[in-house]
């Protein structure tokens, strides 16, 4: 899975929304919402611009998670670091709202 698509679907979670009321909101399926949280499709640019307005943040902090980033420099490093890091974060958020839900 791309770190798009799974950054795509963690924003979601955190966020509390239910994938057919974030396809209403993007105006697609919500089977669409789902392949792209899958990685079976990649989301166009106009879908990131959609999602960002949804979530209320900018096109490129959710671009962050595709760039592909060179290896080998410090600052590389520390970019491949912040992202892994906001993920586990993300994924973290999301498994406690899980258990919260289920006890």
């Amino acid at each position: 899975m791309d770190k798009l698509n799974e950054a795509l679907r963690l924003v979601r979670v955190f966020h509390d929304k239910k994938i057919k009321d974030l396809a209403a909101e993007l105006d697609v399926s919500p089977s669409f919402i789902t392949d792209i949280e899958k990685g079976n499709k990649k989301p166009s640019l106009e879908l990131v611009d959609k999602y960002a307005k949804v979530f209320n943040t900018t096109k490129s902090a959710l671009l962050f998670f595709s760039e592909e980033i060179e290896k080998g420099t410090s600052k590389s490093k520390c970019k491949m670091l912040i992202r892994d890091y906001m993920l586990k974060f993300l994924k973290a958020v999301e498994e406690k709202a899980f258990k919260d839900e289920c006890p």
